[in-house]
């Protein structure tokens, strides 16, 4: 069950919290130089940012923070556009957590974003889990992020 403890708020209202944010960059780990995560992926480097990245280019964790923080706020605009309902805080974060992970095309075309949409909180939290793949293949790195996503989701993380 979901925690009520708070009256949910317009999404136009919410912000990503620092410690959610802190937490996203966790997930993401630093990466020094461009990477591929999987050989039919884009190159990715600092926290998960894939944005004009090219293969040899180099980051510093100041900066690679700071691209984060820049992505972290354009999928909090994608989020913005497309869930129509009031959220807990706790759910925002896990949702931009997550939308930063799969890209805000992903995100907003899924069944999670259906669910939430029509009111069903706990419906589209559970979704959250069914984001474990990459390439095809359940990667347990996902799982454990997407656990931890789902429970914050849910308030009880």
């Amino acid at each position: 069950m979901i925690r009520q403890t708070t009256k949910r708020s317009a999404i136009a209202a919410l912000v990503l919290s620092a410690s959610a944010f802190v937490g996203l960059a966790m997930h993401e780990n630093y990466r020094e130089i461009a990477y591929m995560p999987t050989p039919d992926d884009v190159p990715t480097i600092g926290f998960g940012t894939t944005d004009g990245v090219r293969m040899g280019d180099t980051i510093t964790p100041p900066r690679a923070l700071a691209r984060a923080l820049a992505d972290a706020s354009k999928f909090e605009g994608a989020i913005k556009q497309c869930v129509t309902v009031p959220l807990h805080q706790h759910e925002y974060d896990a949702l931009v957590s997550l939308a930063y992970n799969i890209g805000a095309q992903a995100f907003c075309g899924s069944t999670l974003v259906k669910k939430l949409n029509a009111g069903d909180y706990e419906g589209a939290c559970i979704e959250i889990k069914r984001w474990n793949r990459q390439g095809g293949k359940i990667l347990q790195g996902l799982v454990k992020r997407r656990e931890t996503e789902y429970k914050q989701c849910m308030g009880t993380a």
